[in-house]
């Protein structure tokens, strides 16, 4: 499975984005998706998951309420949905594919994306 991710940029807070991570390769649906960040200096942290179907998602703590996963097997997309972003939101956004169930573990992900740059200016 390839990954690409697209959507990112510079955001004032307060303000929206919406990421996209297209996929190919094998089949699309086959696959629970996670989203991951990584801020300079720090840990790739765990964002949100989202099962095979679209009907289970997940989120860490930080981002309940803001941000939303969704996907279109149809058009093998994954799609985070960020608001009310913070500066604390400002990262290197990756998605992941995993093979298992939803995970909140990079470890249980097979397949990443190259991650987009999110940037969030107070």
């Amino acid at each position: 499975v390839q990954l690409v991710e697209s959507g990112g940029g510079l955001v004032q807070a307060g303000g929206s984005l919406r990421l996209s991570c297209a996929a190919s390769g094998r089949t699309f649906s086959n696959y629970a998706m996670g989203w991951f960040r990584q801020a300079p200096g720090k840990e790739r942290e765990f964002v949100a998951t989202i099962n095979w179907s679209g009907t289970n998602t997940y989120y860490t703590d930080s981002v309940k309420g803001r941000f939303t996963a969704s996907r279109d097997n149809a058009k093998k997309t994954v799609y985070l949905q960020m608001t009310s972003l913070k500066p604390e939101d400002t990262a290197v956004y990756y998605c992941a594919a995993t093979a298992t169930y939803t995970n909140t573990a990079p470890k249980f992900y097979d397949y990443w994306g190259q991650g987009t740059q999110v940037t969030v200016s107070s």
